[in-house]
């Protein structure tokens, strides 16, 4: 039997092993960095791929929703085969054992995983730090930290954004349509933004709440009604950054502070959720100032950046349908009953046919009591997706099954051992009472 230290040398191995069969990365991609032994890794959604459907040739968005729309289902929706085939992925096997091993080392850190643990969101982390456990176990550690500091299970609640159109208005930005693969679509306006105006309207504490309930939206609802609609995974997001007439003097003190704090959230808490950025009407003002932001900037980052001047249009219908790029960005879309595209927040996490489904899935869980909650958030950890286990957590982490390892006996052994584990600490809490008495006396 193998003692805690051994464990942990034998994941460290594995890591490495890991580490070096990653470093074969494709060609462009590794031209695409200039820091050496910074690895890029393939879009997270290589490995995400369902097995073909009968009507895989009949690509519009038109047929989707016909078929979508078809799907048989009653309260819960959890034994449409439809919908199984949609949650039914490939994953990797060699990322399947380096999550794996991810999972060991945080359970010898004393962490027993339930909520944002699935398999997704580990392998996030890992990519992000070129599958290091080591560094990767920080950086996941201190994300825990921040979400419970921050509150951000209960903020999307809480947080009464009431100010929300004034700060459209003054700061044009928002999700509208999906690319050709899938991925959502988020626009912003730099050049049109009034930050006077804006923190008339609201504060920089706020708008960054604000940002993280839309980050939540984005990995609960819009990835998983992407992948609904695409009938695939989708994990990441293209965004359009729109910075005609941006220079330096945009990026006065109140502006570095916003920039700053977002790009700290991003980065740090939500990595590897941006697929491409397009910074489009690049001119001389903004390049000068592209030189500043791109040291806040990691290399992985910058490799997904691609810097546009006037003639962007042709780049970006090469990634996205005429049908859902506005006008404004040289598309047909106008939204004109919405306000405007960027008020619509067009998509198919607003698509009935979808959400109906997404909606319903959730209602499903809500009827399950305390006992099968716990039980459940384990298992999609550790177990297999069956048509009764099935939720809206699952689109967005569709984990095959585990061998014996990691099934159920395991994860006994875990909560076990866990019991002792509590019971050990409040033992010695005790001890440690009784001796402090025992020097006061």
């Amino acid at each position: 039997m193998y003692t805690p230290k051994e464990t942990f040398k034998e994941i460290l191995i594995s890591a490495g092993l890991r580490g070096s069969e990653r470093s074969s990365s494709s060609k462009e991609e590794q031209q695409s960095t200039k820091q050496k032994g910074k690895i890029l890794h393939p879009p997270i959604e290589t490995f995400w791929q369902l097995p073909p459907t009968k009507d895989q040739h009949k690509k519009s968005t038109k047929s989707r929703t016909v078929k979508i729309m078809s799907l048989p289902f009653k309260k819960g929706v959890r034994k449409s085969k439809s919908l199984q085939t949609i949650l039914v992925g490939s994953h990797d096997p060699k990322d399947e054992q380096i999550v794996d091993s991810f999972r060991q080392l945080l359970f010898l850190e004393g962490q027993l995983l339930e909520k944002n643990s699935d398999y997704h969101t580990l392998l996030r982390f890992l990519r992000m730090r070129d599958y290091d456990l080591t560094k990767a176990k920080n950086m996941y550690l201190n994300y825990l930290k921040w979400r419970e500091e921050f509150n951000v299970d209960e903020l999307s609640k809480e947080l009464n954004f009431e100010e929300f159109n004034e700060v459209k208005k003054c700061y044009p930005h928002g999700f509208h349509g999906v690319d050709r693969y899938g991925r959502p679509i988020y626009i912003e306006r730099i050049g049109r933004v009034n930050l006077d105006r804006l923190f008339e309207v609201t504060t920089i504490e706020r708008f960054v709440k604000y940002h993280v309930t839309e980050q939540e939206r984005t990995l609960n609802w819009r990835y998983p009604a992407c992948s609904l609609a695409a009938k695939k995974h989708i994990a990441s997001t293209v965004s359009i950054l729109d910075v005609k007439d941006v220079g330096i003097s945009n990026f006065s003190k109140p502006a570095r502070s916003l920039f700053l704090e977002i790009q700290k959230i991003d980065s740090h808490y939500y990595p590897e959720t941006l697929h491409r950025l397009f910074i489009i009407n690049a001119g001389s003002g903004f390049k000068a100032l592209w030189k500043a932001i791109k040291t806040f900037l990691d290399q992985r980052t910058l490799a997904k950046i691609q810097v546009l001047g006037s003639n962007y249009t042709k780049t970006l219908l090469e990634v996205i349908d005429p049908s859902n790029l506005p006008t404004f960005l040289g598309g047909d879309c106008t939204c004109s009953d919405y306000g405007g595209c960027l008020f619509s927040d067009k998509g198919p996490w607003n698509d009935p046919s979808v959400t109906t489904i997404l909606q319903a899935m959730l209602e499903a869980e809500e009827e399950n009591d305390d006992d099968e909650a716990k039980s459940s958030a384990t298992k999609d950890s550790f177990g297999a997706v069956t048509p009764d286990n099935v939720s809206i957590k699952d689109v967005y982490d569709a984990t095959p099954s585990r061998d014996d390892i990691f099934g159920q006996p395991f994860l006994q052994k875990i909560l076990t051992l866990q019991t002792v584990v509590n019971d050990t600490k409040s033992k010695i809490q005790a001890l440690e009472a009784a001796l402090k008495d025992t020097k006061s006396v």
